[in-house]
């Protein structure tokens, strides 16, 4: 079993924790129809690219 040699500090658990946050989609504006999706997916709408697609 693991057992740590010394405390580990709330400053220094917190350090490394820092980078563990979510961070948002990134969202773009279709160029014809400017509907807001998620880049590199297809608008609910089925355009992709300007496109459609489906």
């Amino acid at each position: 079993m693991a057992v740590q040699k010394s405390k580990v500090s709330r400053a220094r658990r917190d350090q490394r924790r820092s980078h563990d946050a979510l961070s948002a989609p990134t969202l773009t504006e279709d160029q014809t129809t400017g509907e807001i999706h998620r880049r590199h997916h297809v608008t609910p709408d089925g355009f992709f690219k300007g496109r459609k697609v489906q």
